[in-house]
């Protein structure tokens, strides 16, 4: 019985709280949505012709994002702004592009939303416009269901989507999140240019866009890492610049048992999707051990490419002579920088498109698994200038 009480209790318990939750987060909102129509009640009251002539300005409090959006009818500006401040987002409206392009050089937006045709600017050139100025703000088109195809064509230019015309409030809320969705992913995948030297033990609580090399490990300039056991037996694998820029593994095409190779020489290759990624050896010697456990489980690499994920264990034969020509410590981490700034410089002005239309090459930002989502030509390029060495 009294077990049955304490049941009776601890559900009553669950329910209050669930209730009482539900209530905070009603009354939350609802102060939240009084707030947001007040501030579009006293913003657009105030006049920011100084800064554009068509501007009208709507801030909140800790905003969702910062949208511009430009279109030359009014009543579409006014939708977007009556919808979008009360979902929480702070908006700025003007009717020409050249405004836009004006208001982008002074303030930091996340989002520009522009009508695909205007008399003075399309919103094609509005794109391109905002894209050179500042690649690392988002494009979203507005078009007319006849203008579609154009405003796909428009992507190719760097706009992230479009929002078709006519719309309902809950629809353009809709999109505007998964919009900041998949801008929030795309920020969270951009690897820091941050290189830590650590510890075997904190290995797997690593940022997963810093880059990680531990203590004692050797580097080669073919991104592979050495590290020296008690027994003077090399583990061999690929370092974490290698893991991130590549991304997801298909397999691993492991070196023959009892293989002589030397420094510099083909070892063992990373295979993903149709491509193949050669690894030079980092050092000389006979192949004594295959990691098989690895092989079999190539997913282990998304902890960390260190420690027992090792791809084979070498018996060096010539280590004193040839550590030289491997990084260390601190000579390690700027190695890494180098290479990151040089794949972010090549990204920049080489990388002209990708298969993922959230990702910016003109921003020269690298993401995890890069190499995912780059071109033929473009993986070839990298596979050879960072990987063929």
């Amino acid at each position: 019985m009294g077990i049955l009480l304490l049941l009776v209790a601890l559900i009553i318990f669950i329910l209050a709280d669930l209730v009482i939750r539900k209530i905070i987060k009603t009354s939350t909102e609802k102060k939240q949505r009084k707030e947001r129509e007040e501030a579009l009640t006293v913003n657009l009251k105030l006049d920011f012709s100084h800064e554009s002539k068509t501007l009208k300005r709507v801030e909140v409090e800790n905003p969702k994002a910062k949208i511009l959006a430009v279109d030359d009818e009014e009543i579409i500006l006014s939708s977007f702004r009556k919808i979008l401040v009360i979902a929480g987002y702070s908006v700025d409206t003007v009717e020409t592009g050249q405004e836009a392009l004006g208001l982008v050089q002074k303030h930091n937006y996340d989002f520009v939303f522009t009508d695909l045709k205007m008399p003075a600017m399309s919103g094609v050139d509005v794109c391109k416009s905002v894209k050179h100025l500042r690649p690392d703000i988002d494009v979203i088109i507005i078009t007319g269901y006849a203008s579609v195809d154009t405003a796909v064509e428009t992507m190719k230019f760097g706009a992230m989507d479009y929002v078709e015309k006519p719309f309902t409030e809950d629809e353009l809320v809709a999109m505007v999140n998964k919009f900041l969705i998949k801008r929030q992913d795309r920020i969270n995948k951009q690897l820091k240019a941050k290189v830590h030297i650590t510890n075997l033990e904190t290995l797997g609580a690593q940022d997963s866009v810093d880059f990680a090399i531990p203590g004692g490990v050797f580097i080669s300039p073919g991104h592979c890492w050495a590290g020296i056991n008690d027994d003077g037996m090399v583990n061999v694998g690929i370092d974490d610049f290698a893991n991130k820029i590549i991304g997801k593994i298909n397999s691993i095409e492991m070196p023959n048992l009892g293989m002589e190779v030397r420094q510099g020489q083909l070892l063992f290759s990373i295979n993903q999707g149709t491509t193949s990624i050669p690894f030079n050896a980092p050092i000389s010697g006979k192949v004594t051990k295959i990691n098989r456990q690895l092989a079999d489980n190539v997913d282990e690499l998304e902890m960390t490419p260190y420690d027992n994920n090792w791809i084979c264990q070498i018996d060096a034969s010539a280590l004193d002579e040839e550590l030289v020509n491997l990084k260390i410590g601190q000579s390690a981490v700027a190695f890494f920088n180098e290479d990151i700034n040089h794949l972010s410089e090549y990204i920049k002005k080489s990388v002209s498109s990708t298969t993922d239309e959230s990702r910016i090459p003109a921003d020269g930002h690298v993401y995890l698994g890069e190499l995912e989502v780059l071109k033929d030509k473009d993986i070839n390029a990298i596979v050879s200038d960072f990987f063929k060495r």
